[in-house]
């Protein structure tokens, strides 16, 4: 089973949602895999767990 992982700062349980059927939909498209097959892990990272420059997001977005 093919898995796509994404980490990104937490977000909402709607956001989570979407962004689960369009990536398999997107990856299922162009590889001929079909959806069901697809696994999608969302990896959340507070915001001082993240560096973007050396600086951590939390200082660089409010």
């Amino acid at each position: 089973m093919p898995i796509i992982t994404l980490g990104i700062s937490p977000q909402s349980t709607e956001v989570k949602e979407q962004l689960m059927a369009r990536l398999t939909a997107a990856a299922a498209e162009v590889t001929g895999i079909p959806a069901e097959k697809f696994i999608v892990i969302i990896d959340e990272n507070s915001k001082e767990n993240i560096g973007v420059g050396g600086v951590p997001l939390s200082k660089l977005q409010p």
